[in-house]
């Protein structure tokens, strides 16, 4: 899988977030220069080649686990998530983030 620098930058970003907590998309695209990108945020979670949960080496090729599933609306809201919401909702309440 292709991996442009913007959705780099956003993986990496979103690694940093710590077990038990949370980010907007919007916060996520200012931590990554790009104030008005809250949308291309959301599409480069979408498109996540590690959730937390897959297994650890795909393809042959190992990629750090990116948890997508910490990043919400500015709104609080849950927001869409590739796997269902269920599942987001599930892995957030897992790491102790009040829903």
């Amino acid at each position: 899988m292709t991996v442009t620098p913007f959705q780099q930058k956003v993986y990496d970003m979103v690694r940093k977030i710590p077990k038990g907590k949370t980010m907007t998309y919007a916060e996520v695209a200012r931590a990554v220069g790009s104030p008005r990108a809250s949308r291309a945020v959301g599409n480069a979670l979408n498109k996540n080649p590690r959730p937390i949960f897959a297994p650890q080496n795909l393809g042959g090729r190992a990629f750090a686990p990116v948890p997508c599933h910490r990043v919400i609306r500015s709104n609080g809201s849950i927001g869409g998530f590739a796997f269902g919401v269920k599942k987001k909702v599930e892995l957030l309440k897992k790491e102790g983030v009040s829903i």
